[in-house]
């Protein structure tokens, strides 16, 4: 069955990095665009960033744009978000997705806090 596994988060500072890696296993990794979103306490998870399936196309919600960056490795089945000059406002618990047969699948998040 598909399955996503998020890792990578953690604390850092405001003005600090992380790189969260999504390992997927149960579908053809490289045939199916992925995607990152964040959850703030209380809300509805937003999209972050997206990357389609061989990599060549990606896109950005404006808030991330210049500090984060998007990519895939097909041959590890992993898709990565590495995260650059952190905000405190960038706290949140970050999933990826992917749409597989019509459905959504989501991992079980991974919490990235920033703060000083």
């Amino acid at each position: 069955q598909v399955q996503l596994m998020e890792s990578g988060g953690g604390l850092v500072q405001p003005g600090g990095s992380l790189r969260l890696s999504c390992a997927a296993s149960g579908f053809t990794f490289s045939s199916y665009a992925m995607s990152w979103y964040r959850q703030y306490p209380g809300k509805e998870r937003e999209l972050v960033a997206t990357i389609s399936s061989v990599g060549g196309t990606t896109t950005y919600t404006d808030s991330v744009k210049g500090r984060f960056t998007i990519s895939r490795d097909n041959a590890k089945n992993t898709m990565y978000l590495q995260m650059n000059s952190l905000k405190p406002e960038d706290t949140a618990v970050y999933y990826c997705k992917t749409v597989f047969q019509w459905r959504d699948y989501w991992g079980q998040g991974t919490l990235v806090t920033v703060n000083s």
